[in-house]
């Protein structure tokens, strides 16, 4: 079985990328729909722990969270309680999709190359848009603003270094019908890989 791991910069069009996965039968994993999964459950407790009043009803409240999170070293602090949930949960997805005679599996992870950690995944797509394209989707989610993205921004790897490194560029600026022929494409490559035996 092949492992994706499926990156890029922010509103470059991941989550609409692992859906076309999903939709041609590929077992997917998103890493933003598994922390809002721990929020509401095993990570409540050490979150509460590290950032007293930040829960609410047994959930992590995220308004609360974010306002301790300006704060300098907090940030680095959540990870190291959220990072090895996620990476858990990633390792029993991986082994989950491959008792099943998946031959390609794909995992969401928004700072794959930030992170600094290798989750021994066997390729890299990246998702990719113009700068002008990333700011018009980023800021019309709720609750952006012009200086909440560019303090994102500054987190992220430059989009230049991502196609660098990148075994797969998935452009998501040229319309959802050229994208899906990109996915399509790599299924074709690694699932027929696969399948032949060559991994």
């Amino acid at each position: 079985m092949w492992t994706i791991g499926l990156t890029g910069s922010i509103a470059s069009g991941k989550s609409t990328v692992l859906e076309m996965f999903r939709d041609l039968g590929v077992p997917v994993f998103s890493s933003d729909e598994t922390v809002h999964q721990l929020y509401r459950g095993e990570a409540v407790a050490p979150i509460e722990a590290a950032f007293p009043g930040t829960t609410r009803a047994g959930e992590v409240d995220r308004t609360a969270l974010s306002r301790v999170l300006r704060q300098p070293g907090q940030l680095q602090a959540l990870e190291a309680i959220v990072h090895p949930l996620v990476r858990a949960r990633v390792a029993q997805f991986v082994a989950d999709a491959a008792a099943k005679g998946a031959a390609l599996a794909v995992v969401d992870v928004p700072l794959l190359f930030e992170s600094n950690h290798d989750y021994g995944l066997d390729r890299i797509a990246v998702t990719v848009a113009s700068d002008a394209t990333i700011r018009e989707r980023a800021l019309q989610r709720p609750g952006m603003s012009v200086e909440k993205l560019e303090a994102i921004l500054a987190r992220q790897m430059p989009d230049a270094e991502k196609r660098d490194r990148a075994d797969f560029i998935i452009d998501t600026g040229n319309g959802l019908d050229a994208a899906r022929r990109e996915v399509r494409s790599i299924i074709r490559k690694l699932a027929g890989k696969a399948a032949d035996g060559a991994h």
